[in-house]
């Protein structure tokens, strides 16, 4: 390569690199939370420095049980419940505004800029000004959304696509400006988790039992690898390698690029939470009621910790420490190293939430219809 060619090609990659961080919008940082596991890739990460203990700021209560996941940023949560509305609350508890979604909203938001996508079991998609709550459109599927959907840019139009799956079998691509429908991709069975999307490439396992690979231009299949059984939640992607378990409880590492199986745990209960990765560990949660975390290079087991209830909501990875929530109706502050607790508080309700973690607050909902905020 010549020196000019070289500097070309580096300044078109800087140029490529830089425009997919800006029109990727609100981007996840200490005070923003921005979707259901942090980032577009899912690692469930939150760059913040934990300091336990922490108390309860306030409670928010709506009309039904909440099984959907805080999303923060800009000092707002928001947050579906079974009521069927999505609540947009302040940093001091009092309500913003709601949407009325007319049936459950089970599936965690997405914010990218000043706009909230989240979807109904109705099977509608929704988009809405995130300061007022007023529609900007909606999309309709022919199932049940039910995971969070997530953000793609594709690079032919420049445009931002917002990808989410249905029970409808279909991972849908719709135009996040129009609400139109750009492309759609039908697999075996329902899909329950989220997309996580890294460049031009989407992954997502469904309850065909098969983990999907797809371009994010035209929704075409790159590829698959096939794990005989259902995978209810989301597959994480930091840089080329994908994991996530499935009901049978066996856990997966699986190398992206090479379209191959890395490792496998054998043993678990079935997992419907979605990992957390950072600093070489992977920590998720069971329905056998452990919450584990396996060394991500090798797959061996590091540490298990014993909750009373079966572990659902996603774990999330804040530096050293790892919050957690299981169905006993605890939020779990657990030493990454380690495993051990840190501290603790009793809800008193099932939760399935997946906490929202930021410098000023975690939030998770709850079986009780409530949203609980804790912090300093």
């Amino acid at each position: 390569m010549t020196k000019n060619k070289h500097y070309r090609y580096h300044l078109s990659l800087f140029i490529c690199l830089f425009g997919w961080i800006f029109v990727n919008g609100q981007q996840p940082g200490p005070d923003c939370w921005p979707s259901f596991r942090g980032n577009a890739r899912l690692t469930g990460n939150a760059p913040v420095v934990l300091k336990p203990p922490f108390r309860l700021l306030w409670t928010f209560k709506t009309g039904d049980a909440i099984k959907s996941s805080p999303v923060i940023c800009n000092g707002t949560v928001y947050i579906g419940s079974n009521d069927g509305f999505l609540y947009a609350l302040t940093s001091a508890g009092s309500l913003k505004w709601k949407f009325n979604a007319a049936t459950a909203v089970e599936s965690p938001p997405l914010i990218v800029e000043n706009t909230i996508y989240v979807g109904s079991l109705e099977g509608i998609l929704f988009a809405l000004d995130a300061s007022t709550g007023s529609l900007k459109w909606k999309y309709k599927t022919d199932g049940q959304i039910s995971g969070s959907a997530s953000q793609a840019i594709r690079m032919s139009t420049k445009r931002s696509c917002i990808v989410v799956g249905s029970y409808d079998f279909s991972l849908h691509c719709v135009d996040a400006a129009s609400g139109k429908g750009i492309w759609k991709y039908e697999s075996g069975n329902y899909i329950n988790g989220a997309p996580a999307v890294s460049g031009n490439l989407i992954v997502f396992g469904g309850c065909d039992g098969v983990l999907h690979m797809l371009g994010v231009e035209d929704g075409k299949q790159v590829d698959q690898v096939d794990v005989e059984t259902y995978i209810p939640a989301s597959a994480a992607i930091p840089a080329d390698k994908a994991f996530f378990g499935n009901y049978d409880g066996v856990f997966f590492c699986v190398d992206i690029r090479q379209k191959k199986i890395l490792w496998q745990t054998e043993g678990g209960g079935p997992f419907l939470a979605s990992p957390a990765v950072s600093a070489g560990k992977v920590v998720t949660g069971s329905q056998n009621r452990f919450i584990y975390c396996f060394d991500a290079g090798s797959g061996k087991e590091l540490w298990k910790f014993k909750t009373n209830g079966k572990v659902d909501a996603s774990p999330v990875i804040a530096g050293n420490h790892v919050v957690a929530a299981s169905a006993d109706g605890r939020i779990h502050l657990l030493d990454l190293s380690s495993g051990t607790e840190k501290w603790s508080y009793e809800i008193g309700s099932p939760v399935f939430s997946t906490p929202a973690v930021t410098s000023k607050m975690i939030a998770v909902g709850a079986g009780d219809g409530k949203v609980y905020v804790f912090g300093q």
